[in-house]
């Protein structure tokens, strides 16, 4: 019999992953993972964390299955909240969620995991893995979850073929609207419980009220840059690099707490009114500590043309398909969690990784991921420069 060890997580998902293994005759043991203890950024009286190894724990009982509880806080802040925070501090901004998978579920997780005597891990995300042979070589492929509307493949897209060979995801191949269906079948206590919200790492907290907590408030301007600044008029320019502005071709509208806690294409945050329309970010200069807006989500200091992968933060999933330099490939591309594919090209450089949209894309922001995909198979991603 095959030991699963289940990231039990105290939702609805993973509960119904871990039931859905157990009927498949696997010997099941729920892991929940304590990963934050600093209660101090919590904007909530309930300690979320022992709510939900709790709500976990029941789950363990109503299934039948032994449940432990580990503690990664220290791995966490070192791996994640320490490299979040220095990116925001250079006015970058990463995606914890994807940090998360990569340094802690599919590395600490899967480790401890194989400790237990496991052969494989699962979790409850809604995507679906697929064993191929190529050439004589078992391939391991990442698909999209069925459910389009809750496909969280790309939070996974910096996993590698050895993670993958150790992971099964039990709800891929289901809707959303089916597994709370099953979980109330069965009696599971996580049924009807909400989708977790907030920072995976912490639970009931905003991202804002968090960073404030280690990134001191710094007075700055706020500069607005018209729509019909000539640096939006050059012709035949690929705009790889978020537009450089200086508080010379732009007026100062108002004052911010700091540039580190803003984002590229944030509109919320701002609390200044009296235009015509909403102002959203469109540039941030952190070591000037000033925040570049514009009026309207049409603005073109919101949309770029393509964007930039360093060498060295180019992941591929199919190592079998990675690019060779000065090849031009079509692929489907998304700089977000949700967002639609959209068509590009993705040319290896001497200098780096080329990505070329058919359309703009709105908010490409530096520090997040961007993946691509043949049909519905994740081939690989990159940390936007």
């Amino acid at each position: 019999m095959k030991t699963v060890v289940v990231g039990l997580s105290g939702g609805v998902d993973s509960s119904v992953a871990a039931y859905i293994l157990k009927k498949q005759g696997y010997n099941v043991i729920g892991l929940f993972m304590r990963n934050w203890n600093d209660e101090s950024v919590i904007i909530d009286e309930d300690c979320p964390w022992i709510e939900d190894s709790n709500d976990a724990l029941q789950v363990s009982e109503i299934i039948g299955i032994p449940f432990q509880v580990i503690d990664f806080s220290k791995e966490y802040k070192e791996r994640i909240v320490d490299y979040m925070f220095e990116e925001y501090k250079n006015g970058r901004t990463p995606n914890p969620d994807i940090l998360c998978n990569r340094e802690i579920k599919f590395d600490l997780f899967l480790k401890k995991a194989i400790e237990l005597g496991a052969d494989f891990v699962a979790t409850g995300h809604y995507c679906r893995r697929e064993e191929v042979i190529i050439n004589g070589k078992k391939i391991h492929r990442l698909l999209a979850g069925k459910d389009t509307l809750k496909d969280q493949s790309y939070f996974l897209c910096q996993v590698n073929q050895l993670q993958l060979s150790k992971s099964l995801f039990p709800i891929g191949n289901m809707k959303k609207s089916e597994v709370r269906k099953l979980a109330k079948e069965v009696g599971l206590n996580t049924a009807e419980k909400k989708d977790s919200q907030g920072l995976c790492f912490i639970g009931k907290v905003k991202l804002p009220v968090f960073l404030q907590q280690f990134l001191k408030p710094i007075k700055g301007k706020v500069i607005e840059i018209d729509s019909k600044n000539s640096i939006y008029k050059k012709s035949n320019i690929k705009y790889f690099k978020p537009f450089e502005y200086s508080s010379e071709i732009g007026k100062v509208i108002g004052e911010h707490n700091g540039a580190h806690y803003y984002t590229i294409g944030q509109r919320k945050g701002l609390n200044i009114g009296g235009f015509a329309l909403p102002l959203f970010i469109i540039g941030t200069d952190v070591k000037e500590n000033i925040i570049y807006v514009g009026q309207g989500e049409n603005h073109p200091g919101l949309y770029r043309n393509g964007l930039t992968v360093n060498h060295e933060n180019i992941h591929w999933i199919r190592t079998d398909l990675k690019l060779k330099p000065n090849t031009p490939t079509n692929y489907k591309a998304r700089i977000r969690y949700r967002q639609k594919l959209t068509s590009s090209i993705i040319t290896l450089t001497n200098n780096n990784l080329q990505v070329d949209f058919k359309d703009k894309q709105r908010g490409i922001t530096p520090g997040q991921f961007i993946s691509w995909y043949d049909k519905d198979e994740l081939i690989g991603s990159g940390i936007i420069n």
